[in-house]
């Protein structure tokens, strides 16, 4: 099993303190955040897109550009490329040269994004968000394999013979489906053969093993070998102690100020105690065994070979996410990393493969910065 640290960036009071950092600082705390990651060994570091507030997440290829400098192993994600609202050839220009600067690091996870606010700003709306997203895909696609492309989409100008730069250099990149409510984006990643992330934090387990259980469905129906369907999961909040009660004591502050914080917003909680939200949500919260056959049990639902964390402290201290998250590396990786599979594709640039990667692949130097930075 792999591991990733994912963030959306919001930038707002800190839901126990009530202290929200300038914008400045709380850049520096992800970039912070990606070389923790790396240090401590997580397999990979996401950075999500969102385009109103509370996010300050509106350009990952620059925040991932700058990781990647900063980086020499982590593979770096996108949570997610919000494809339904970019201009599909402006986006390939952007993550082609991140793919280059990071020596082939790069993973995106696609979506047509979430938020009233986005979709209002870039004229967007709910009728044809998913044709967006399906459509921007195909061309990012094709632009990403093809040097020369013609095509005559709805939502932007046709291209004729055009040629995009510069050049990927993984070929192809590896494109993961985000996935939350909607059999769209899972109907669209088994279409092309890909693999499939479930977003898996707001709700029970119940709708989103449904959605799984669709992809697998579709991913046979279009042929595909079903030993290579691959899933990854995320978490709805982290954190583990030496004991369960520890780890519910830190938590609970957490907890009832992002409860207290819902209900002002008008926004009916799913789950209305702590111990509701451990027991059936898919957080993360508890002594190390707790969280091992926790994960054991998704699995079983899942089947997923990747899980995400959250990479930020969001109300926990610093001191006390860094120790959870260093438990995590020394007490529960190891055993879940024996006991559930990799991906069936290698952990590494994608240089002259199928989209599934059939073979090793040499791992490439990032463009090193200035020894004095």
């Amino acid at each position: 099993m792999k591991f990733l640290a994912i963030t959306l960036i919001v930038h707002a009071p800190d839901p126990v303190t009530g202290v929200k950092k300038p914008t400045s600082e709380r850049f520096r705390e992800v970039i912070d955040n990606a070389l923790l990651a790396e240090e401590l060994g997580f397999d990979g570091f996401g950075v999500g897109e969102r385009h109103e507030r509370p996010f300050i997440s509106s350009s990952p290829p620059v925040v991932l550009s700058h990781i990647a400098a900063l980086t020499s192993r982590i593979r770096l994600f996108t949570a997610v490329t919000t494809l339904s609202l970019l201009d599909p050839v402006r986006a390939y220009e952007d993550y082609a040269t991140l793919d280059h600067l990071s020596g082939g690091r790069l993973d995106l996870i696609i979506g047509k994004g979430n938020g009233t606010a986005q979709r209002e700003l870039f004229q967007v709306t709910p009728e044809d968000q998913w044709d967006r997203n399906a459509e921007s895909y195909e061309l990012f696609r094709r632009i990403w394999r093809e040097d020369r492309v013609t095509a005559a989409p709805r939502f932007r100008p046709g291209l004729t013979e055009a040629e995009v730069w510069p050049r990927p250099l993984q070929r192809p990149v590896r494109v993961w489906h985000g996935s939350a409510t909607s059999e769209e984006s899972v109907d669209l990643a088994a279409r092309y053969g890909d693999p499939l992330f479930s977003a898996n934090v707001t709700h029970p387990i119940e709708p989103y093993a449904a959605l799984v259980r669709h992809y697998r469905e579709r991913w046979e129906h279009y042929g595909h070998d079903p030993a290579r369907a691959v899933v990854g999961a995320g978490t709805a909040g982290f954190h583990t102690a030496r004991t369960s009660q520890e780890a519910i004591a830190a938590y609970r502050p957490v907890f009832e100020a992002n409860l207290a914080f819902q209900k002002q917003m008008g926004v009916e909680p799913v789950f209305l105690t702590l111990e509701d939200f451990v027991e059936r949500s898919s957080a993360l919260i508890g002594s190390p065994q707790q969280i091992i056959d926790k994960v054991r049990w998704y699995h079983e639902q899942f089947g997923h070979s990747v899980l995400h964390l959250q990479a930020d402290a969001g109300g926990l201290t610093d001191a006390q996410h860094r120790a959870s998250l260093e438990r995590f590396q020394s007490d529960i990786a190891p055993v879940l990393r024996r006991e559930i599979p990799d991906p069936p594709f290698p952990w590494a640039p994608v240089l002259g493969l199928d989209p599934q990667g059939e073979s090793p692949t040499p791992s490439l130097a990032p463009i090193p910065v200035s020894a004095d930075r």
